[in-house]
């Protein structure tokens, strides 16, 4: 076996096997607080069972924001937020939507083009 297919077959391990654990385990304190600070979920590799547990929090923060939103007063504490579903590998935060008013010119503009007047 070449010393490059050892380093593959090591690299592709599931993060919960004792060897990741091993080298978890072996590498130093301050290694792990700059790798903490610069994680990035969406590219690393998660296990069925971390996909499952990110799915049942993502299920309980949706009951948590229905249960709130029943049990709210909109008119005294305003709408809650929705939670964010947990960052997964593959998957990019959503970003947040810019929405814009509008203006007594753009409202003219969408007047003529449904009643069919020229753009």
């Amino acid at each position: 076996m070449s010393w490059r297919r050892l380093r593959v077959l090591i690299q592709h391990l599931p993060p919960e096997s004792a060897t990741m654990t091993a080298i978890r385990n072996a590498t130093p304190e301050e290694e792990l607080e700059q790798a903490s600070e610069d994680a990035e979920p969406e590219k690393g590799r998660w296990s069925n069972v971390e996909q499952l547990l990110a799915t049942s929090i993502d299920v309980q923060r949706q009951a948590l924001y229905a249960f709130s939103v029943a049990n709210s007063d909109p008119k005294k504490a305003g709408k809650p937020t929705p939670p964010e579903p947990m960052r997964r590998p593959g998957v990019q935060p959503q970003k947040k939507r810019r929405t814009t008013a509008l203006t007594d010119a753009n409202a003219e503009h969408l007047f003529r083009l449904i009643n069919g007047g020229a753009a």
